[in-house]
């Protein structure tokens, strides 16, 4: 039996947009401790809407080649941990709670090799190649690249609304996505309906996945 396709919305900054992502319906929420985004949020604020989150939806924190100590800190807020930057594996391990490793789809990246050099990780994150900019790039990349069979789960970024998501799980078949730009009237501020038809847009692309 397939499953469905989980959904992550990422980038939160506000506590209503905490509470419409969850009455929609993600299962994950992403917060942004990298001070280089324009989505970024510090400790307090994220202590402040780690709060709001109930049961059974993943607080995912999201970091850049940043300070152990801040990571530490952070870590008491969150289930799980999305490093963006050049960590190393031990890097990652390093702090007690389960993670995912995102990798920009530069030309030449192995993601078999990937799978192998990360295997401590959850899930891979896969986002759009810009170079200079660790994510959030709002760009799609050719999903053809992604090979079948990779040895990790496969979390699919870069580029992603209600328009195209069908399409994206119809050709990748990710066991997760994630969303930030395409729900969003601005950086860091969501919009309700476009919450609500992202997540629409998710059942009716594993609906159609079905029928196939």
């Amino acid at each position: 039996m397939m499953q469905r396709t989980r959904v992550k919305l990422c980038g939160l900054t506000r506590p209503e947009d905490v509470d419409t992502a969850v009455a929609a319906g993600a299962d994950a929420l992403g917060f942004v401790l990298w001070p280089g985004s324009r989505r970024a949020v510090d400790e307090a604020r994220l202590s402040e809407l780690a709060a709001r989150v109930p049961a059974f939806v993943t607080r995912v924190g999201l970091f850049v080649d940043q300070e152990p100590a801040l990571i530490e800190r952070c870590a008491t807020h969150l289930d799980l941990l999305q490093f963006h930057g050049d960590e190393s594996p031990a890097f990652c391990e390093g702090f007690g709670r389960p993670w995912i490793k995102a990798l920009r789809m530069r030309d030449g990246l192995d993601l078999d090799a990937a799978a192998v050099t990360y295997h401590g990780a959850r899930a891979l994150l896969l986002d759009a190649y810009r170079p200079g900019v660790p994510g959030g790039t709002g760009e799609t990349f050719d999903w053809s690249r992604i090979p079948a069979g990779l040895a990790k789960p496969v979390i699919l970024a870069g580029g992603l609304g209600a328009d195209n998501v069908a399409e994206a799980i119809a050709t990748v078949a990710p066991f997760a996505l994630d969303v930030s730009g395409g729900v969003e009237v601005s950086p860091g501020v969501k919009d309700a309906g476009r919450v609500a038809a992202f997540l629409e847009a998710v059942k009716r692309g594993d609906a159609l996945r079905l029928t196939r």
